[in-house]
């Protein structure tokens, strides 16, 4: 990971961390305790993590004489981190009553004017950027967990509440009424990042693909499409899923995508905005990877592979500046965009048909660097794109997420694909 921009530190810093608190401002204190699935994480503990990073590998470390605001937090923040100790369970996160929120906030207020003291020193700050840098984009992925954390909190409430009055989801696509494809030649495509800004160990490996000719759609699937695949039996009839996807419908009793409830013969959907009915024009979001994939054979088409859906973007979308500023961390997208723009960026993020692999020449860093990406690239598949809870910074072709196949709660949604 190398940085060559120059980055006014202390403000990046004091912008991202900012905003990581402003995304609680509208829970109540219960709101932040609470765990209902192994996936969401309560946001006090949110709060606490992206503070340990920050205490765990960069104040510890390069603060002399610093001193830990509690130690004994380390067991209760470290997420994953074989080499930086024991942890509590990922399931109990939600038991922690203690410490509380306020305490939490008193904690991030201790690290932060700890961490500015270092940022001042020029020679120190140039030797802890990259660190830094790092600490500040897993917050702000930190940030995004937060959002589609805090609802499957608030939409597994029975009240249903509302987070805010003013909808920060996305809104209805243009132009998709039709099905309208980009076609891509068969050919040698270039995957990955290259250059010297920000990017994730798991995006290098700057390879070529061969893509036999394909083509791809030109927008995300909407509620309505997707509406006609409930109403046509797609959730009753085996042969659109796979074998574990048609096992975990049964298990489950999936009958729509999650949010979606039927009333007096309306489906409704929760949103950040409270219950509503659902927007059909807008894209459908909250389908599992079996969903996607059941959907797609049900229209006889395919989803496409990470290095499709990379290469369309690169050759259909308006470029997104990679080296973007982490001051503005303020934006989320949808990504600003003429009505002429291919939509591939910031809607929902995008189930692919591609196991989450290391590319070629990845070689895993040693270390809690080493920890951070590698060690999960198994049972999982990749989606692309981003959503309108992804910040700003994060958005770009290269990026990979990744989730198990049955996951709902992320913004995840539907590109449609075929070979030509």
């Amino acid at each position: 990971m190398i940085i060559t921009e120059t980055i006014h530190l202390a403000a990046s810093y004091s912008a991202t961390r900012n905003k990581t608190v402003s995304l609680c401002g509208p829970l109540r204190e219960e709101d932040t305790v609470v765990q209902p699935i192994v996936d969401v994480s309560p946001p006090k503990w949110h709060l606490g993590h992206s503070t340990w990073f920050f205490e765990n590998f960069i104040l510890s470390r390069f603060k002399k004489d610093y001193k830990h605001f509690n130690k004994s937090w380390n067991y209760i923040f470290n997420s994953y981190y074989e080499s930086q100790g024991e942890r509590i369970l990922r399931t109990n996160r939600g038991n922690l009553t203690r410490p509380s929120f306020s305490e939490i906030i008193t904690y991030r207020k201790y690290v932060d004017e700890q961490m500015q003291e270092l940022l001042v020193d020029e020679a120190i700050a140039l030797k802890i950027q990259n660190w830094v840098i790092l600490g500040l984009q897993h917050e702000m992925q930190h940030q995004e967990l937060l959002v589609t954390d805090i609802k499957y909190i608030l939409g597994n409430n029975p009240l249903f509440p509302i987070y805010k009055e003013q909808d920060i989801e996305f809104g209805a696509m243009p132009n998709t009424t039709g099905e309208d494809f980009l076609e891509i030649g068969e050919g040698v495509y270039e995957i990955g990042f290259k250059g010297d800004a920000f990017h994730y160990d798991n995006e290098t490996g700057y390879h070529k693909a061969f893509l036999h000719a394909y083509r791809i759609m030109d927008r995300l699937i909407t509620n309505a499409e997707f509406l006609k695949f409930i109403e046509a039996g797609g959730y009753e009839q085996y042969q659109f899923w796979l074998s574990e996807g048609w096992e975990w419908v049964k298990k489950h009793r999936v009958k729509a995508p999650l949010y979606w409830f039927k009333m007096d013969g309306c489906w409704h959907n929760y949103t950040l905005s409270g219950f509503q009915k659902v927007d059909l024009s807008a894209p459908v979001t909250h389908v599992s990877f079996f969903e996607a994939d059941a959907f797609a054979r049900w229209k006889e088409m395919r989803l496409p592979t990470e290095f499709e859906w990379e290469t369309a973007c690169k050759l259909f979308s308006p470029e997104i500046p990679q080296n973007a500023n982490l001051l503005e961390t303020e934006k989320y997208s949808p990504i600003p965009r003429t009505k002429n723009d291919f939509q591939f960026y910031g809607e929902v993020w995008e189930w692919t048909n591609s196991s989450y692999l290391p590319y070629p020449y990845y070689k895993q860093d040693k270390g809690a660097l080493g920890e951070y990406n590698g060690k999960f690239m198994i049972n999982q598949m990749v989606l692309k794109g981003g959503s309108c809870a992804t910040p700003y910074p994060q958005i770009r072709a290269s990026y990979r997420n990744f989730f198990q196949t049955d996951k709902q709660w992320q913004f995840s949604g539907i590109r449609l694909a075929q070979y030509l």
